[in-house]
């Protein structure tokens, strides 16, 4: 394989962190981007020194220098990009929650594997490493038999994070474009990825949502809960969303902060940091046979994240191994998210293979 082109569709907020993959490399470039927004374009291209610029993203893919496609875009629109782009030849890394229903993400995965091409579903959680130190801890048996697993996730106001313009969150707060709400979909896919990703699948999900207003006729969300049963045996889970909208939360990023707690038979470990850092203190601990172990030397930038998840595709192409999340994989978990929709909504416990 020559020198990869890469183009991305979307130019919004979370395209800055997707480009951090990209520093340094040699072998990947990214040469074209579109949005439907003209000052968007402009203003990335200018930052980082792209020459094409596309208003109509099916220019792009017409684009024969381009070989991988990054889709960015509002939930609704994936399917219908992500369709078009492999039908184009191109390789795709699809930002989550994949589609709004499983059968369309059927539907792509089926077309990939017509085409040849590879479908990757962009998940960075599960390569922030304080996460990913919690998983080496697990496997190792530093807890013994992992048995639970607790999330938090806790967003505030507004003016702890970073600044994001209203049409980014209006989207998001309508049923029809994000898919089923701000917390429990859209961010629960992260948190959904994380459950399976140290505990393994998950069989059922019971689920209580509850709603915020934000402004007249517009709500969130949160409060909710979820709690599930992973498939091996005595393994459970729950998360948990609030939104203290009055409440300062220091951040370079989302608002928001998250904690993981993985109890074992024999100790836990936690991580206490997420998208910001609110507690003060290592973001990995360990407790076992009454002594406390912090891990220090792990990198906490949630940035980060996004850098290891973008290198892990760029080395998985040139390799020619599967990267994460494969499409089944991101089945999965979108079966997990809607299941949780599906329980609250009809007020009992969903089986995953129930979401089709």
């Amino acid at each position: 394989m020559g020198k990869l082109g890469v183009g991305i569709i979307g130019c919004g907020r979370i395209f800055d962190l997707h480009m951090l993959g990209y520093r340094g490399r040699e072998t990947e470039q990214v040469l074209a981007i579109a949005d439907i927004s003209e000052a968007a374009l402009e203003s990335r291209a200018a930052a980082y020194g792209i020459e094409k610029k596309y208003t109509d993203y099916r220019h792009l893919l017409e684009d024969e220098e381009i070989h991988l496609v990054e889709i960015l875009t509002p939930h609704h629109l994936h399917f219908q990009m992500c369709m078009d782009a492999i039908q184009a030849g191109k390789h795709v890394s699809l930002q989550k929650p994949p589609t709004l229903r499983v059968d369309e993400l059927d539907r792509l995965i089926e077309m990939a594997k017509s085409k040849g091409t590879v479908l990757r579903i962009y998940e960075n959680f599960i390569f922030y490493p304080p996460i990913v130190k919690a998983k080496e801890l697990v496997e190792e048996g530093a807890i013994g038999t992992p048995i639970n697993i607790r999330m938090r996730s806790l967003a505030g106001s507004a003016q702890g994070g970073w600044e994001v313009p209203l049409e980014s969150w209006a989207w998001r707060v309508r049923e029809e474009t994000c898919g089923g709400g701000p917390f429990v979909f859209d961010d629960g896919y992260h948190k959904f990825s994380i459950a399976i990703f140290l505990m393994g699948d998950v069989e059922k999900v019971h689920s209580w949502m509850d709603r915020t207003q934000v402004i007249e006729d517009v709500y969130v969300d949160a409060p909710s809960i979820c709690t599930w049963k992973h498939v091996e045996e005595k393994r459970y889970g729950s998360l948990d969303f609030t939104w203290s909208y009055d409440m300062y939360i220091k951040s370079k990023y989302y608002a928001q902060d998250d904690r993981v707690e993985i109890t074992g038979t024999e100790g836990v470990v936690w991580v206490t940091r997420g998208h910001g850092n609110m507690l003060d203190i290592p973001p990995v601990l360990l407790y076992r046979d009454g002594k406390l172990t912090a891990f220090t030397n792990i990198q906490t930038d949630w940035g980060i994240s996004f850098q290891e998840c973008t290198r892990h595709l760029l080395n998985a192409l040139r390799e020619g191994s599967p990267p994460r999340l494969s499409g089944q994989e991101a089945r999965r978990i979108l079966q997990f998210a809607l299941a949780a929709i599906r329980s609250a909504r009809e007020g009992r416990e969903v089986r995953l293979d129930e979401i089709n």
